[in-house]
């Protein structure tokens, strides 16, 4: 397999036990976790060799975040070392018509104080071909935005592969940069670009004819987004490939789950999935990001195979409590197979 470097915040995610809100908490579960980390986690669980870079704190939180990285099989040698803390995110936890709610305590963070220089992706990028990063990371500050597009244009010069994950995040976004110049900047450099409706609207402006997904819910068709993944392409040339997630929100435990991908001339799309009982929803677009780069590496002249696996992954995703896709590429194959019993494996 060749070898995928993946950039971002790893933060500190404490969370009530079980469905609690926030004001009956007497203590908090403690999971290390973010979008980009969470890929590497799912490509190392597949056999992926992979790196994920960073900025940390030097103290006994960020060493955490870094045993979390080695204990999963995640390369960590090219993260860097600084600033004083590490972001928290606080997770409340929603059931059936209760959503969940998240809190952000991630201001002055170690990799919201990067700057330009501090990486040396020469370094990073020797013997790699694939990089991924994601809308979160030039969220939360200038100088991580600014390190985002040294490390895209530093690996298109390369002539490596770049995905991106749109993630727009609402509770972001509020240090005064131009979100949509800056995004437009950095997804012009991307080869697969995944993005739901919501991502495509709020940084680009562009949304899908026809549909209000708050109000479709679990009726969303994948030929609704046909419109969006045709201006996506037509807004970034270099894109090989547009992807998106197709979520219908039942109730807070309860979703349909499909995708589709469009190459440009031709649109796949995949079983619709019924989740019920979600345990953990959170992850669940970055599993299904790390599912579509081990499917795109492992089939690469087949889009059908390589998005069915990244549906699958990110369903099983949803059974699990954390941030990371913690599955084996036979447990999603499986699924993918039909096989959704759950039956005990003796």
């Amino acid at each position: 397999m060749k070898k995928v470097v993946t950039f971002g915040e790893i933060m500190l995610r404490l969370a009530p036990p079980g469905f609690l809100r926030f004001s009956q908490a007497n203590s908090f579960d403690v999971v290390y976790g973010g979008g980009e980390s969470n890929v590497a986690v799912s490509l190392a669980n597949y056999g992926v060799p992979v790196d994920f870079v960073t900025r940390l704190p030097k103290n006994d939180i960020g060493e955490c975040a870094l045993m979390e990285m080695r204990k999963r099989g995640v390369g960590t040698d090219k993260i860097i070392y600084g600033g004083d803390r590490l972001g928290i995110y606080f997770l409340e936890t929603g059931a059936v018509s209760r959503g969940s709610k998240v809190v952000y305590d991630r201001a002055h963070s170690a990799i919201a104080e990067i700057e330009k220089g501090m990486i040396d992706w020469n370094s990073v990028f020797e013997g790699v071909e694939w990089f991924h990063w994601t809308g979160i990371t030039p969220a939360i500050s200038q100088g991580a935005a600014d390190v985002c597009l040294e490390a895209v244009k530093a690996a298109s010069d390369r002539g490596i592969t770049i995905s991106t994950d749109l993630n727009y995040r609402a509770k972001l976004w509020n240090y005064g940069g131009d979100r949509e110049a800056i995004m437009t900047e950095l997804t012009s450099y991307c080869d697969i670009i995944l993005g739901n409706e919501e991502d495509a609207e709020k940084h680009f402006g562009i949304h899908p004819e026809g549909l209000d997904v708050h109000k479709d819910g679990a009726d969303v068709k994948a030929e609704a987004f046909l419109s969006v993944c045709k201006q996506m392409m037509k807004k970034f040339p270099k894109a090989k490939k547009v992807i998106t997630t197709l979520r219908g929100s039942i109730s807070a435990s309860h979703n349909t789950w499909a995708g589709v991908l469009w190459d440009g001339s031709k649109m796949y799309e995949t079983r619709q999935y019924q989740i019920t009982d979600i345990v953990d929803r959170v992850g669940g677009g970055d599993s299904f990001m790390g599912g579509l780069i081990y499917g795109l590496l492992k089939y690469p002249e087949d889009d059908q195979n390589a998005l069915d696996f990244a549906v699958a992954a990110s369903c099983l995703k949803h059974t699990i409590k954390g941030d990371a896709n913690l599955v084996t590429v036979d447990e999603v194959e499986k699924l993918m197979g039909g096989d959704a019993s759950g039956r005990v494996a003796r």
